[in-house]
């Protein structure tokens, strides 16, 4: 795939995604405004984020590892792969209506498993909060496999846009969703919410996601893929073969997930009967990890997922010098965002995320900052591990990587626990952010021994030069912006929210020019990733080769 393409191909993604993450942003700013960030919030993303936990655990990341390789192979079919997609969307979402059906009955062993201090002795309520949340919100696993599923089928097609346009529908529900609750019944806590407004909440959250799948069925229709509802394993075995060792990583991952909820939580708690009433649990570490997200949202998302069905075919035709060529190319033009991203969260967290999160006290907004200032340091390493393991699962390798992701995890896992017990109960969850930053940087090293099998070597010093270059550009044009604002908080002006927003989009600004200036200066030539992706932002996205 030659550049000029993978920046089309991109861009159009980089919009929607955009879009949606500007949607996105608004609809977790009344979320936060509805439900602040403290215990009551907790009970709330604890049973939304459960769905997600549950679909990636047992299929989700199966899915996303085997099924456009699969798919891509499966075009040499008679019927042009619809009969096997066919067959595996059917039988996949007979699993998920299982799954669904298990879990809600299981609801309250699933709450206890999350966030056992929920079923201490004093906190009853959170407890019923939770569990009736978890039932209202755990249908959206079925949903999500259908979206994930005729996205995948797009993509494979070479329709890359609709996937990352569809959770715009999702967000506006949500939007409107919470933002007519908080119009309608502002000031909700955990002694005044009511049965009927936990089943609004829950269900309209639901509700969003059913949409967000739904929309993509004329899609489907459109690009003349025929799928129906067809029983049967036929041609199936190598999928689950591949999706076995697939489950296996995605089961270590999401265990080392659940010790954050886990810790999370048990530091809300903590807190909470030490008589701290900001949030400093889950919710915070949430949100910081929303806006962490952004730009490798934006970019590695959407450059991954052009490039994944072009590494695919030249796996498939064992170029695999290609391939190494195509993994480095796709970590320095990452770089070219997540750096100065990192950077910006490290200096900025806590201004980015006061002038974001309205609603809520300035403290409790402040800490959001600072769990994504310590999430930062692990930015650029995460987007890169993903991109590696896009490699990975382009030579239908789903066993390997799960030696990087164990490591991975066992370092979170064993970091996490000793935050909890070392920390006061207040930095537990900035102390989370550090143990995803640090375990994503070894993890990064790990990775990129395991890949040489297939690859080659693929060595730090391949792009560490570049990256240096962008680190310095980012660093020598922030660091000053950084010492101002911490000059103006040292006189002690007291600026209004509209004044800090604007003091935010003034320092973003300088940042970006200053940041392509320095990056052209030093001689970085990916630096005109972003004139590239602006160009075709405007410009409708071909197909992919």
């Amino acid at each position: 795939m030659k550049s000029s393409e993978l920046f089309r191909a991109s861009g159009i993604m980089a919009l929607g995604t955009i879009f949606s993450r500007i949607t996105g942003f608004i609809r977790g700013i009344l979320i936060v405004a509805v439900f602040g960030t403290a215990l009551l919030a907790d009970t709330y993303n604890v049973a939304n984020t459960m769905p997600n936990i549950l679909y990636n655990l047992l299929v989700g990341g199966a899915l996303t590892a085997i099924f456009i390789p699969q798919l891509v192979r499966s075009f040499d079919h008679d019927d042009g792969g619809d009969g096997f997609a066919s067959r595996l969307i059917t039988t996949i979402s007979f699993i998920l209506f299982i799954l669904v059906a298990v879990g809600v009955y299981f609801a309250p062993a699933l709450v206890r498993l999350y966030a056992p201090e929920f079923f201490t002795a004093g906190f009853e309520t959170e407890k019923e909060i939770a569990i009736a949340f978890t039932r209202y919100c755990l249908p959206q696993i079925f949903f999500l496999g259908l979206f994930t599923m005729l996205g995948q089928v797009a993509n494979a097609r070479g329709s890359f846009g609709p996937l990352m346009w569809a959770p715009i529908a999702n967000n506006i529900i949500g939007i409107a969703l919470f933002g007519g609750f908080l119009l309608l019944s502002p000031g909700i806590s955990l002694e005044t919410i009511t049965s009927k407004q936990i089943l609004i909440l829950g269900w309209g959250t639901t509700i969003s996601v059913v949409v967000q799948a739904l929309v993509l069925i004329p899609v489907i229709r459109h690009l003349g893929i025929k799928l129906r509802p067809r029983w049967g394993l036929a041609g199936l075995g190598k999928s689950f073969g591949l999706a076995g060792w697939t489950l296996l990583y995605v089961l270590i991952s999401q265990l080392g997930y659940l010790v954050t909820v886990n810790v999370a939580t048990s530091a809300a708690v903590r807190s909470a009967q030490e008589g701290i009433s900001r949030g400093v649990g889950y919710t915070p570490y949430t949100y910081a990890y929303f806006v962490m997200l952004l730009p490798y949202s934006i970019v590695t998302i959407s450059i991954i997922t052009a490039i994944l069905p072009h590494l695919s075919r030249l796996a498939l035709v064992k170029n695999r010098e290609e391939v190494r060529v195509q993994l480095i190319r796709a970590i320095k033009l990452v770089g070219v965002i997540t750096i100065p991203s990192a950077v910006a969260f490290l200096f900025f967290g806590p201004l980015i995320t006061q002038v974001i999160f309205i609603g809520i006290p300035a403290e409790d907004s402040r800490y959001i900052g600072y769990v994504l200032s310590a999430l930062s340091f692990g930015l650029v390493a995460f987007s890169i591990n993903l991109i590696l393991i896009r490699g990975f699962n382009a030579f239908e390798d789903t066993r390997t990587q799960v030696i990087s992701i164990f490591i991975i995890n066992l370092i979170s896992v064993g970091l996490s626990y000793f935050f909890l017990h070392f920390l006061k109960n207040q930095w537990v969850t900035i102390g989370l952010g550090f143990a995803f930053s640090i375990s994503y940087i070894v993890g990064l090293l790990i990775t990129l021994s395991l890949i040489k099998k297939h690859t080659g070597p693929i060595k730090i010093m391949d792009f560490f030069g570049q990256h240096l270059r962008l680190i310095g550009a980012a660093v020598g044009v922030m660091a000053p912006l950084f010492a101002l604002t911490q000059y103006i908080n040292w006189v002690g002006v007291n600026l209004s929210h509209l004044a800090r927003a604007g003091e935010l989009g003034i320092i973003m600004f300088m940042a970006f020019l200053g940041y392509l200036i320095a990056g052209k200066a030093a001689g970085v030539e990916e630096i005109s990733m972003i004139t590239h992706l602006r160009d075709s932002l405007v410009r409708r996205s071909p197909d992919v080769e």
